[in-house]
């Protein structure tokens, strides 16, 4: 599992897609709850982040997911 928060650059934003390409979960941010939603939005824009969440709800998809597994 992948969670991309906050921050600027790219290069969160090419490993994550790398880990979804292998079948990792992955979570972003949301512009909303981001102070600097550049690289949430370039990891949800090159299709690295398969849902957009506000930070404090990304604790508990985690958990979700988690017990899926």
């Amino acid at each position: 599992m992948g969670v991309i928060l906050t921050g600027m650059g790219y290069d969160g934003a090419k490993g994550i897609l790398s880990m979804r390409r292998k079948g990792a979960i992955t979570l972003g941010q949301d512009e909303k709850t981001s102070v600097v939603y550049g690289m949430p939005k370039t990891a949800y824009e090159i299709g690295g982040v398969e849902k957009q969440l506000p930070l404090m709800a990304i604790p508990q998809i985690m958990i979700q997911q988690l017990k899926k597994s």
